[in-house]
């Protein structure tokens, strides 16, 4: 293996570029040249292939630095379909006219479900990378408890539905533990519930905090470090009137409540209560707006006015409630010392699966008590159900107490491993050496796409000058 392709895949987090670093510095070990693909999977439908050699005489560029979020190589949500061959003939010559011997895909469970085509025409793997912690499996055999159900109403008439469970859940036997961008995801969600807290406790209100993972619980689960009073998560159907009761308790006790939902929260049929629209990855995800607004709603109907203006703490309950999204914030940013050292040493796992000679190959992080966390290799076939598709993980229901509508006692275990020493001394000496420097007032903001761009080459071919 003489030269890898690199891309990344899907929606930004802020260790993504701390993957292609780990990935770089073992190709510099390994001697082995390795190309930034721009723009994930779009520049494998670009004839002349944009790319940057990120290790030139095998040195890093140093545009690339595994501090900065997002991704110096840039991303998008394109996919490749598996059903056409003509175009997946046309993009693997592409790859060979480049010289790319093998290909890492930085990417969740959408990229992993569209590497699969270009795995049967060149070795690809996958580093891992996603905020909602879901490309996984809470155990091996999870992928085999998917089932059809039939649905006239469904588009292929049939619906994808969970078989009751018969495996023993054992935080050791989850494959791959946590994904890089996680932590941080999770450490910016907890800061925005501490800060809403001080203004629902000085205007004696309710504050809902909407958080990103669609289907998934985790960054919800994670939040309960900023000490919400109540957490909700997708994986569990809402029970409006014990909600309703216990948030009573909490307003009559403390004057306050904090409410953390995922976006992706159901109501006790299994509906969304955010508004639903379906994205075009290979995974078939959904993007979810609008859950926080849907349960206020609920809750200004079953509290009523009256309750508040008993108190003499507003005049209606649309005044009380409020809402706010931590939003975006959540991909972005420096990634915390957990993210960028993990995502490093996937990055680096992934080169070694393809010297390896391992194909459609998955960089894995996993934990267990005694070995701690460490990275391993993974067939990624074995994350297919019988079908062939890969699923998103779902957070498994031990890790979540509907009762207290917080984490269980194995939800506790599962999070204190990855967030005990995530933050290092480096991340607070950052933020205050550069958060308030005098030179962020007068210069303008440098973009690290217009230092990359001065590096972008192009692969001159017939296909190139008969289209231009």
């Amino acid at each position: 293996m003489k030269r890898i392709g690199i891309l990344t895949a899907g929606g930004d987090t802020p260790a993504l570029n701390a993957t292609i670093h780990g990935a770089v510095v073992r190709a510099n070990q390994l001697r082995i040249e390795i190309y930034g693909l721009i723009k994930g999977f779009n520049c494998l439908f670009n004839p002349s292939v944009p790319h940057v050699l990120l290790n030139p005489l095998f040195q890093a560029i140093p545009e690339l630095d595994p501090t900065k979020g997002g991704t110096l190589i840039g991303s998008s949500r394109d996919y490749v379909d598996a059903n056409n061959k003509e175009e997946l003939d046309i993009i693997a010559g592409r790859l060979e006219r480049l010289g790319i011997d093998g290909l890492i895909c930085i990417g969740g469970d959408g990229t992993l479900n569209g590497l699969q085509p270009l795995a049967e025409r060149l070795p690809t793997v996958l580093a891992p990378k996603t905020i909602d912690n879901d490309l996984g499996l809470n155990y091996p055999s999870e992928p085999d408890e998917w089932v059809h159900v039939t649905d006239p109403s469904a588009k292929l008439g049939y619906r994808y539905k969970r078989a009751d469970s018969s495996a023993i859940f054992n935080l050791d036997q989850i494959v791959n533990y946590v994904t890089p961008g996680y932590a941080t995801a999770v450490m910016v969600s907890a800061q925005g519930v501490e800060r809403i807290r001080t203004t629902a406790e000085s205007h004696r209100r309710i504050a809902i905090v909407e958080v990103m993972g669609r289907q998934s619980g985790y960054i919800a689960l994670g939040t309960a470090y900023g000490q919400p009073d109540v957490i909700l998560i997708p994986e569990h159907p809402l029970d409006i009137e014990r909600l309703v009761d216990r948030v009573r308790y909490l307003y009559d006790l403390q004057k306050n409540v904090v409410i953390v939902c995922g976006e992706g929260i159901v109501d006790d049929q299994g509906n969304e209560l955010g508004a639903v629209s379906r994205t075009t990855d290979p995974a078939g995800n959904v993007a979810l707006t609008g859950a926080a607004e849907s349960l206020r709603a609920m809750m200004i109907e079953l509290i009523g006015d009256k309750y508040f203006q008993r108190y003499r703490r507003g005049n209606s309950a649309k005044e009380a409630i409020f809402t706010r999204k931590v939003g975006h914030t959540q991909r972005g940013g420096r990634p915390i010392l957990f993210d960028r050292f993990y995502a490093a040493s996937l990055g680096s796992k992934a080169v070694e699966l393809l010297v390896e000679g391992r194909n459609n190959a998955v960089a894995t992080l996993q934990y267990d008590a005694k070995r701690g966390f460490h990275v391993e290799g993974y067939d990624a076939n074995r994350f297919r159900d019988r079908w062939g598709l890969i699923h998103p993980r779902f957070m498994h229901p031990e890790m979540y107490d509907p009762q207290l509508m917080k984490p269980s006692k194995k939800g506790i275990d599962y999070l204190l491993p990855i967030f005990t020493d995530a933050i290092g001394n480096d991340d607070a000496e950052h933020m205050r050496q550069t958060l308030f420097e005098p030179g962020n007032l007068a210069q303008p903001y440098h973009s690290i796409n217009t230092d990359v761009h001065k590096r972008i080459r192009y692969v001159q071919t017939e296909e190139v000058e008969s289209t231009s």
